[in-house]
C-alpha cells in the first residue's frame, strides 16, 4: 500500500528537492571542477588539513550507512524503516554531513581559499533542498515517528543524543560498499597531485 503524501512533500522546495535527489550523483562536480580547474597554492598544511575534513567525512558517511544500511544508494521513495540510533541519532543527514566535510576537504587540499564559502552556499542550497524532499517522505511514511525524532534530532551537524544509540549496525557491509567512494578519493588525491605539479596552472 502506497503511504499518502504529506503536505511536506508537497511543498515547492521539496519537488525541487526531488529532481536534485535523482541527480544527486552529478551534485559533486562543481566541488570539484572548480579546485581542479582554478590554480590555487597548495601546500603541506592544506593537504594535512583537507585530508583529515576526508577522513572525518569518511567515517561520517560511513557509521550512518552501517546504521541505515546500503538502502542509502538508492534514489527511490520506498523506504523499509525509520533509523534513529548510531549516526541518525546525532543528526538526520550524517551521510550528506559526511559528503560535505569531504567535499570542502578536497576545496582546502586544491589551495582555491575563495572556494570554500562559495562551495559551503552551494552545498547549503542544494542539499536544504533535498532534505526538505526527504522529510516530507519521511513524514509521508512514518507520521508522526519521523516528526517526533525531527523534533530532538538536528538536520545538519549533531549533539550528544539523549538517549541511547545503540542498534543494529552491519559495519563490514557499509565499508564494503564505501569502496568506490574511497577509490574516488584515490583518485581525486591522484589529480590534486599531478596539478600540484603544474598541470593546471
Amino acid at each position: 500500500m502506497t503511504a499518502p503524501v504529506s503536505e511536506a512533500e508537497r511543498s515547492t522546495a521539496a519537488r525541487i528537492g526531488q529532481v536534485l535527489f535523482k541527480n544527486r550523483g552529478w551534485l559533486p562536480v562543481p566541488f570539484l571542477a572548480v579546485p581542479l580547474l582554478v590554480p590555487g597554492v597548495q601546500s603541506a598544511q592544506t593537504w594535512i588539513a583537507g585530508l583529515l575534513l576526508v577522513l572525518l567525512g569518511e567515517l561520517v558517511r560511513t557509521a550512518g550507512v552501517a546504521a541505515a544500511g546500503t538502502v542509502t544508494r538508492r534514489r527511490s521513495r520506498d523506504v523499509q524503516r525509520l533509523v534513529t540510533y548510531g549516526a541518525f541519532a546525532w543528526c538526520r543527514n550524517p551521510l550528506y554531513v559526511g559528503n560535505f566535510l569531504a567535499w570542502i576537504g578536497f576545496t582546502v587540499v586544491s589551495g582555491v581559499n575563495w572556494f570554500i564559502p562559495v562551495a559551503i552556499v552551494i552545498f547549503a542550497i542544494e542539499y536544504t533542498l533535498i532534505v526538505r524532499y526527504e522529510e516530507g517522505v519521511l513524514e509521508s511514511i512514518f507520521g508522526q515517528e519521523y516528526l517526533d525524532y525531527k523534533a530532538r534530532t538536528p538536520r545538519w551537524f549533531g549533539r550528544p543524543p539523549s538517549g541511547s544509540t545503540e542498534g543494529q549496525h552491519d559495519w563490514a557491509e557499509a565499508i564494503w560498499s564505501e569502496r568506490s567512494t574511497v577509490l574516488q578519493y584515490v583518485v581525486l588525491c591522484g589529480l590534486f597531485w599531478l596539478k600540484n605539479r603544474g598541470w593546471a596552472v
